[in-house]
């Protein structure tokens, strides 16, 4: 039979319509062992672990065959308790296959210390960004008279005067006392030279 004939014949037609068939058999085959494998169309969504400590988490998580990992803690935040998570990947309500890892950071169990800058001497637009960097807030603003507008001239924390070096917790409020500018050379040249005096103290003379 030459191949004309061949390729125009039952027996050709049939062995293509044979040969289709197992293709569609084994491509469902596959799909389906892919389905399995996958989990596809499995999905869990991702609880919210917000200010829940690390044991909530691994229970919560454990009920729905979900991980997680701890990445690390992040600086004290006073709207969380301690030691709870503050932040989690993927977020809440994401849909996610079993066995998927959560990614968490938990907070710590308070402030830490920072030291007082320098702040004396310097402007207030110099000492509020310094302030801010460290973590600090700035407090109250009180003004007296001195020559330098705007200046800082002391530095407090709940009443007692700080100097630079002294510590005191993240997010604690600094308060600053401020030059008004409103005191002339000679004032403030006067009013140094008043404090610097010596007090003469009088000896009363006995009576005779």
């Amino acid at each position: 039979m030459s191949l004309r004939k061949y390729l125009t014949s039952r027996v050709f037609f049939v062995q293509v319509l044979i040969a289709i068939a197992i293709i569609a058999a084994l491509g469902y085959l596959f799909m389906h062992w892919l389905t399995f494998t996958t989990d596809h169309g499995h999905e869990i969504e991702v609880p919210n672990l917000s200010k829940l400590t690390e044991e909530q988490v691994e229970e919560k998580l454990d009920e729905l065959d979900l991980d997680y990992v701890l990445l690390d803690s992040v600086d004290y935040r006073s709207d969380f308790p301690q030691y709870s998570v503050v932040e989690q990947d993927p977020t809440p309500g994401t849909k996610v296959k079993v066995g998927r890892k959560i990614y968490i950071k938990i907070n710590t169990s308070g402030f830490s210390s920072v030291r007082i800058p320098e702040l004396v001497n310097k402007t207030y637009r110099e000492a509020v960004p310094t302030l801010k960097a460290l973590g600090l807030e700035e407090g109250s603003v009180t003004y007296v008279p001195n020559l330098g507008k705007d200046m800082v001239l002391e530095m407090r924390f709940k009443g007692r005067n700080l100097k630079a070096g002294d510590r005191v917790l993240k997010s604690s409020k600094i308060d600053l006392v401020l030059g008004d500018g409103k005191m002339s050379y000679e004032e403030e040249e006067k009013a140094a030279d008043t404090l610097a005096a010596p007090i003469e103290e009088e000896i009363p003379v006995d009576e005779q």
